[in-house]
């Protein structure tokens, strides 16, 4: 008896003749990690921390797949709508894209999901952090710290943030776990978990207003990038410690700074105090000539006229 010919699965059909075999190909390899369309129609592809060429899609195919993802997330894209942000209904990747006239032709970035969690300590066998950050790090989910996970643009932020969830799921398995993200990034394989997922109507400040009702014993939040960075450390300093969230930044101590700058847009300009109170550690992550590593932990101890009280923890040498 064959399956029915659902909405989904016509959808399913038409985006993978769409994305073409090139693409295809590159969602199906495991050490592909993004897969990029230029406006001048060439594809690109990360792999093992090398950007290579592709192939091609024509800019009127490009379009007939954005428009085809739009429609599995009931939206659409076009002339006057050319954006678009969402996930792509294959295997749920971070997709964006965009059309004429924010680009010459069509563009898209697709950010693949992990397929696998690493634990901290194949961090360590792989040589992404050393000894003494896999004991930093642990010892702060038992002493229920809160995590700041920073680095630049695909340095690897949310697959650390994974493996630190992981290390609370096997070290505090008994903690009830609240997950915010607007993509669906963060794998969570706590037993005690919800995830909660904004969207166009309901943003990430909503839901951290909400979790507080679930009872959480720590929250989690994929990605801080506006005024919900207030909500946020509010949370982690009035009983909800041992939280993870990640942030963009240059530097471990530029973290820091980058969250005054996300609280600010909520309105409060003096927020070193209280940042210094609810951040207990920041682990920054760098890309370096294609390696992903664990580059330095500091541990915050809180604030001062003088600046942050700052303890260097670790800092790994490339």
């Amino acid at each position: 008896m064959t399956a029915p010919d659902t909405h989904q699965t016509r959808l399913l059909r038409k985006l993978r003749l769409e994305l073409g075999p090139e693409v295809l190909g590159a969602l199906e390899d495991p050490e592909v990690v993004e897969i990029l369309l230029n406006p001048d129609s060439s594809l690109w592809i990360e792999k093992r921390g090398e950007m290579t060429r592709a192939g091609a899609m024509t800019p009127v195919n490009a379009k007939h797949l954005l428009g085809t993802i739009a429609a599995s997330l009931d939206t659409t894209i076009s002339r006057e709508n050319p954006l678009l942000e969402g996930e792509l209904l294959l295997d749920g990747s971070r997709v964006a894209g965009s059309l004429p006239p924010v680009t010459t032709n069509p563009t898209f970035a697709i950010r693949k999901k992990a397929s696998t969690v690493f634990s901290l300590d194949q961090y360590v066998a792989r040589g992404a952090m050393n000894a003494d950050q896999r004991e930093t790090i642990q010892a702060a989910l038992k002493a229920r710290a809160n995590i700041l996970v920073a680095g630049g643009t695909s340095s690897g932020k949310t697959t650390l943030a994974n493996a630190v969830i992981h290390g609370i799921s096997e070290l505090c398995h008994q903690d009830r776990l609240i997950v915010i993200e607007d993509t669906a990034e963060i794998q969570c394989q706590a037993e005690n978990a919800l995830l909660l997922r904004a969207n166009s109507t309901v943003d990430l400040l909503r839901l951290l207003r909400l979790s507080l009702r679930y009872r959480p014993d720590r929250i989690l939040v994929g990605e801080v990038r506006g005024p919900e960075a207030l909500a946020l450390l509010k949370a982690w300093n009035t009983g909800h410690p041992g939280g993870v969230a990640t942030v963009h930044a240059n530097s471990a101590g530029v973290a820091l700074v980058r969250m005054e700058q996300l609280v600010a847009e909520a309105g409060l300009t003096e927020a070193q105090a209280l940042i210094g109170e609810a951040v207990d550690l920041v682990v920054y992550m760098e890309k370096h000539r294609g390696v992903r590593r664990v580059r330095e932990i500091i541990e915050v101890r809180g604030w001062e006229p003088a600046g942050y009280l700052i303890n260097r923890r670790s800092e790994l040498c490339l």
